[in-house]
């Protein structure tokens, strides 16, 4: 149950979400609503049902599948084919939970065969995947949009399923969805560059469903947790990842560190009000960071995009080049700029972000907060932080 101070916060960020459909708002109100899974898992469970089928020669119904973070799920297999040139192909369907994903429903297919490269497991995209035409995500131009972690996990499936025949011979996989071409254009990949199809992600493997109602309650409950266990600091992150590289540099008890997600002002505005914290340290990447510097409090990529005309401006006044500050307005992502900013070695550019982010937010608390803000390396690194230590 919400305090009457909440009420009016909630109600600002409730009126950001689009309305959902009558059964939906009633699992909301008895925080009913139920979690999914990723492309990743669902083209893992494909993956490891081809497998299967093409070791033993008989289909299997039902897969189960290691999550990234631990724990196992259960995929039923939609369908198996068989082919004459030795390869198989499984699908299993998308399931996004209560979640509003495009993806959910969708049809993932693997297609596996073996090579003669003993050890070696080559993955690729095929129709309905999308493929990388522009920088600044982290994947390589040209190659399928399939993101690290269900690499990993489709790695783990064939040492889990095929370590055996690894010893003689490699793994193709071959993931496909029929209609992600379609599916796609519901989506910002063609925007970022993504082209054909939908992208293979998760991080976790699971898709909890969005609610900003929940997700701002469950702020408010680690802050409330982290007060009456004597903390007077709280690790504000907006994600897993950054959690779990904060962990590593501040050496607090887990019940200092709140995944704030997309809602900077609001954790920001209810630390301020706490009336026990003392410091709200930020810890974030370079996208949502550079929109908490421009001044947006709920940073969901539904309802804000980075400017990239501000990030330029950021870069001019850290003296970059000219003709840096034009390529930086023509980025395609912060990421891109991440790597514009690498390549010309402007030092100073993530800490000047870090600035900004700090002023932001230190008004946002009307001063009543020791704030620090902490920008990541994609891998770890921290390249920006603001006050200096």
């Amino acid at each position: 149950m919400f305090i009457a101070k909440d009420k009016e916060n909630l109600e600002q960020l409730a009126e950001q979400e689009q309305s959902l459909p009558p059964q939906i708002e009633e699992k909301k109100r008895r925080r009913t609503l139920r979690s999914g899974y990723t492309t990743g898992s669902t083209a893992t469970a494909a993956t490891k049902g081809a497998l299967y089928a093409l070791i033993t020669g008989k289909p299997i119904e039902q897969v189960t599948v290691s999550l990234p973070k631990g724990g196992e799920a259960m995929f039923n297999i939609a369908y198996t084919k068989s082919e004459k040139n030795g390869k198989v192909t499984c699908a299993a369907i998308k399931d996004g939970g209560d979640d509003p994903d495009a993806t959910h429903g969708a049809e993932i297919c693997s297609t596996v065969s073996f090579n003669k490269n003993a050890g070696h497991i080559n993955i690729d995209g095929g129709k309905g995947v999308g493929r990388v035409t522009k920088p600044g995500l982290g994947l390589e131009i040209g190659k399928a949009a399939i993101n690290p972690t269900p690499i990993k996990m489709l790695e783990r499936a064939v040492h889990e399923v095929a370590s055996h025949q690894l010893q003689n011979q490699g793994v193709d996989i071959v993931l496909s969805v029929p209609k992600g071409g379609e599916i796609a254009m519901k989506t910002d990949n063609p925007r970022l560059g993504i082209i054909g199809g939908i992208s293979i992600l998760g991080t976790t493997g699971i898709v909890l469903p969005y609610s900003t109602a929940s997700f701002a309650a469950s702020i408010r409950q680690g802050l409330d947790v982290a007060t009456a266990m004597g903390a007077d600091t709280v690790v504000l992150t907006t994600g897993g990842r950054s959690e779990d590289f904060a962990k590593a540099l501040f050496k607090l008890p887990d019940h200092c560190f709140i995944q704030m997600g997309d809602f900077a002002g609001y954790s920001i505005k209810q630390c301020a009000n706490n009336g026990s914290i003392r410091q709200a340290i930020i810890a974030g990447f370079i996208g949502k960071l550079t929109k908490m510097a421009m001044g947006i409090k709920q940073t969901h990529v539904a309802g804000s995009h980075v400017d990239m005309e501000f990030m330029a401006r950021l870069a001019a006044e850290c003296e970059a080049q000219p003709n840096v500050v034009e390529e930086i307005s023509n980025a395609n992502t912060a990421r891109h700029v991440s790597e514009i900013i690498k390549k010309n070695k402007i030092v100073s550019f993530y800490d000047h972000v870090c600035k900004k982010v700090y002023e932001q937010m230190h008004e946002h608390a009307k001063g009543q907060l020791e704030i620090e803000v902490i920008l990541y390396e994609f891998e770890g690194t921290i390249i920006g932080r603001h006050p200096k230590k």
